[in-house]
């Protein structure tokens, strides 16, 4: 039964075409990254990048080089739209950009997070067997049919990213509109809107449709009787978000999602895509299908695992961050810190006050003010620094942070000499001191 419903197979229509579009996406947002100044502000301005804590060996090429990183991104990212070498450029456009993703969290967007998951999904399924060079020379690869799984799997992916991103919203400062106020301040100069995202009614439809939508967008994009009006909910949805927020192309993937949601004569159909329908409905189990069910098992047991990991680590993740990342908690709350770092000679006992600013540019200083792991992460770098010079020092910091705009209160114990702290992965770093112990 299990395998019937995997591997039944249908008209493959919506995939080619969601290959398109991703292709062109990926290649917008590559090329994009090169003429908005984001390459520069983010990975060569900074005299060091804040990488995933154990990828600190992931670092920007020097000079112009991620120009070029970039650019070449770029081009896999037509060659996946074209269908041409589609593994291969596809494979290599998926590693350039986790490498990325892994090399900076100072630009962190869990969007960043899901392109990654869409990449490897996209190398699992023949998406260039029509409509692609790679059909076009090579027959062998040719079909109109797609097993059933293929649309299943993103339509569990999705259900599991909108409801977490939903159910993390039932939070104080989401509820009294908090949040949204804050959020909404700073586009009060956006032209046209800007005075109507400053109204209280404006932050309650916020509050409330972002609940809503995230919690029962796929399922009533699944039913066959809301499905129209939820595409049109969700196009409204995207592109307030990317008119407002500026979140690259991740409003245009998930519109682009909804291919999948519904039924492939109406794809196939509505965009006039010259191949043959396919309705034969057979079903053809391959000979790994075995590997390929624990691969599905194992894989959304850990989508579905990590975003609940911050319950078992002691702490709000509001205010220690511990297990925020991987987490779908979207647009949640404001953050702002103050820190001081003190080297203190282990030999003389002197103390220097660290200038952050010679180290760091104006959005690191945020986030090494706010975020205990780049602050740990610069405490070991300030360490290797003097190390370098001969000096064995202690590195403390006294940091606080502000919640939603919230009272300022202590985030790090000042006593602790992080410079010789280890990063605890998996639970709570007890130099990250909570509200309640103070």
């Amino acid at each position: 039964m299990i395998n019937k419903w995997l591997f039944k197979h249908i008209d493959n229509s919506a995939l080619v075409l969601f290959r398109i579009f991703f292709g062109i996406l990926l290649t917008l947002e590559a090329w994009g990254a090169l003429f908005t100044g984001w390459i520069d502000r983010t990975l060569m301005a900074p005299q060091q990048t804040f990488n995933f804590i154990g990828f600190d060996f992931l670092q920007p090429l020097p000079g112009n080089g991620m120009y070029y990183y970039y650019f070449v991104m770029g081009i896999f990212g037509v060659m996946v739209t074209l269908g041409y070498k589609y593994r291969w450029s596809l494979s290599a456009f998926t590693v350039m950009w986790t490498c990325v993703y892994l090399m900076q969290k100072s630009s962190y967007n869990n969007h960043y997070y899901l392109l990654v998951l869409i990449c490897l999904f996209m190398l699992l399924v023949p998406a260039n067997a029509n409509l692609s060079l790679d059909a076009k020379n090579n027959e062998k690869i040719r079909s109109i049919s797609t097993p059933r799984w293929v649309h299943l799997f993103i339509i569990l992916q999705l259900l599991i990213v909108y409801t977490y991103a939903s159910f993390a919203k039932f939070y104080p400062d989401w509820l009294d509109g908090t949040v949204a106020e804050i959020l909404m301040r700073s586009k009060k100069d956006y032209w046209l809107v800007g005075n109507i995202l400053q109204e209280k009614w404006t932050h309650v439809t916020i509050i409330y449709f972002g609940i809503l939508f995230d919690l029962l967008i796929v399922p009533l994009l699944l039913w066959k009787r809301t499905r129209t009006l939820m595409f049109i909910f969700a196009i409204f949805f995207h592109l307030f978000n990317s008119f407002v927020f500026r979140i690259g192309i991740f409003p245009y993937l998930s519109l682009a999602f909804c291919l999948f949601f519904f039924p492939t004569e109406i794809i196939h159909k509505r965009f006039k895509i010259r191949k043959e329908y396919y309705d034969k409905a057979e079903v053809l189990v391959p000979s790994r299908a075995g590997l390929m069910k624990a691969f599905f098992v194992a894989w959304f047991v850990i989508q579905i695992s990590l975003p609940l990991r911050h319950w078992f680590i002691r702490g709000d993740v509001l205010h220690t961050e511990e297990g925020h990342r991987l987490s779908w908690r979207m647009m949640l709350r404001s953050k702002s810190g103050i820190s001081t770092f003190k080297v203190v000679d282990k030999n003389t006992g002197e103390s220097t006050i660290i200038k952050k600013s010679d180290y760091l540019s104006k959005k690191q200083l945020r986030t090494v003010s706010a975020k205990p792991d780049a602050i740990w992460q610069f405490a070991q770098r300030l360490k290797k620094e003097y190390a370098a010079k001969g000096q064995d020092v202690s590195v403390f910091v006294d940091a606080k942070i502000s919640v939603n705009r919230g009272p300022y209160e202590q985030l790090t114990d000042s006593s602790v000499d992080l410079g010789s702290a280890k990063w605890d992965y998996f639970f709570h770093n007890e130099w990250i001191l909570l509200p309640e112990e103070q």
